[in-house]
């Protein structure tokens, strides 16, 4: 064989072997598949699916920064000492999980809220969290005296408001009715401890222009009970808002006075402004030292709050309420709020 050849043949064996390589084309692993968060309109905006579960979850809440203005408002918890002005900052979220069930939409929500009045006075709270189904709702949750008119001058509801209850609310378009048991820790007590257990019910609803909500509440513990009707219509520029309570002693839904009447009126000037002043009267205000019955005196009570959607999701809020009970110094209140929502 000579050197002719031997070029001749290692160059088509050379051009076998490229052939060879080349038709067996590099061929890249396909990436694993990849499951995005899917949005779940079923439930209302705001809602994604979690993924791998037919769960769909919402996430909103808000930040507040407040300046509080009164007397001994700043004051020292120790020594009562203090200024008359005090400002905190609140972060608020909420989880809510929905899906759907034989029964309806299983509902659960979590409410964690953070208070910080400075960098080493700060708390962290669970604000509500519950499980909702067919018209039952069982967990921590606000009660029905928790609502109140749209402004900041009206006192309907006495103690705290958030308890760990059972209800059940009938809802049939815009009307509802319902029976709730709460748990009373945290309210007065006319027994040894303070672990009463109190009955309310309530109806409520809208015609038109009109809402009105009707409720009760009988604290087993003392064995005083009170009711409370409140109701708002659209007039003119705004909305008009009554409000009335009543109280056969003092309990812990209601242990302001033994009666009261509120009125407001919600005027909205533009789109982003409202103006809402408010009137509140109350009779045999307050208690007396044992806590066991009102005092007997009279009190009236005045306020202006004012609000503004500075933009989209952005707001500011003030108000100022003035109270000049029976035999006690009258007392100027009032606060500015910022907040934005999410």
């Amino acid at each position: 064989m000579n050197i002719k050849s031997l070029l001749l043949g290692s160059a088509a064996a050379l051009a076998v072997v490229s052939g060879a390589q080349a038709a067996d084309a590099i061929v890249a692993a396909e990436p694993e598949a990849v499951e995005y968060v899917r949005v779940c309109d079923a439930y209302g905006t705001g809602y994604f699916y979690i993924p791998g579960t037919e769960t769909c979850l919402k996430i909103e809440g808000y930040i507040r920064f407040q300046v509080n203005g009164g007397r001994n408002e700043g004051a020292d918890a120790i020594t009562g000492e203090g200024s008359d002005w005090d400002a905190f900052t609140r972060g608020q979220v909420q989880f809510t999980a929905k899906s759907d069930t034989e029964y309806g939409p299983l509902t659960g929500v979590i409410v964690l809220q953070a208070n910080a009045d400075n960098a080493s006075d700060q708390e962290t709270i669970l604000d509500s969290a519950y499980i909702d189904i067919a018209g039952i709702r069982a967990g921590l949750f606000y009660s029905w005296w928790d609502d109140g008119l749209s402004g900041e001058t009206d006192s309907l509801a006495s103690n705290a408001t958030l308890h760990n209850s059972l209800r059940y609310q009938y809802e049939s378009g815009d009307f509802y009715a319902g029976i709730s048991v709460d748990e009373l820790e945290d309210s007065i007590s006319a027994g040894e401890n303070p672990n009463n257990v109190g009955i309310a019910a309530g109806i409520g609803g809208k015609a038109g222009v009109f809402s009105y909500q009707l409720i009760g509440g009988y604290d087993t513990d003392t064995e005083e009970g009170a009711i409370r009707g409140m109701g708002t219509v659209a007039i003119g520029p705004g909305t008009l808002g009554l409000a009335a309570a009543w109280a056969s002693g003092p309990n812990a839904y209601f242990e302001e006075s033994e009666w009261t009447v509120a009125a407001e009126y919600a005027i909205q000037a533009t789109d982003k402004l409202k103006i809402t002043p408010g009137a509140q009267y109350f009779g045999n205000y307050g208690l007396n030292a044992a806590g066991s019955d009102f005092t007997g005196d009279d009190a009236w009570k005045v306020g202006l709050t004012v609000d503004y959607q500075i933009t989209e999701n952005f707001y500011a809020k003030a108000s100022v309420q003035y109270v000049d009970p029976d035999n006690a110094d009258e007392e100027t209140t009032g606060y500015f709020r910022l907040q934005r929502a999410f």
